[in-house]
């Protein structure tokens, strides 16, 4: 498989990136927990079905100590008994950010309320930031057909 234009390399593609990395770069310096960052990326991925970013972030999740338990568990989270509450909480809010257009009213009151619990207000900034971000990666990345596999962990700094 090949991407429809060479995305990554195209000067105002970098250009778009650069700003897009900028605020990930500010989400990754925050206060939420790394771990929680990569497991909400993966399961955002995963829904969209943007076989790029699933690739990079169970490799990066793996470089920064993630369990291949966890990995393989995080599509069936809500039966997996490996999560603590504040990352289920996370991947709830995930979910539902990402399925937006799928949920009548976007995403509760209770998923919403249930974060709250465990996120101070500059996580829960985080927390949106990344959802929303991972998932304009995702749009990036699915409609440009960006094949998967080859990604190695820090491989874009």
């Amino acid at each position: 498989m090949e991407s429809r234009l060479n995305y990554f390399g195209h000067p105002l593609a970098g250009k778009v990136l650069k700003h897009i990395n900028s605020a990930g770069k500010v989400v990754s310096d925050s206060t939420l927990p790394l771990a929680t960052q990569e497991l909400v990326k993966l399961r955002a991925s995963q829904i969209n079905g943007c076989g790029f970013c699933t690739d990079m972030h169970t490799k990066d999740a793996i470089a920064v100590g993630e369990t291949a338990q966890r990995l393989h568990l995080v599509a069936a989270w809500r039966e997996a008994t490996v999560f603590t509450d504040a990352e289920r909480a996370a991947l709830e809010l995930a979910e539902q950010g990402t399925r937006i257009a799928d949920a009548a009213g976007g995403v509760t009151d209770e998923a919403w309320s249930n974060a709250t619990k465990y996120f101070d207000e500059d996580q829960l900034v985080a927390l949106l930031s990344v959802i929303a971000l991972i998932n304009a990666y995702n749009r990036i990345n699915v409609i440009n057909q960006q094949p998967a596999g080859d990604y190695q962990p820090g491989q874009f700094g």
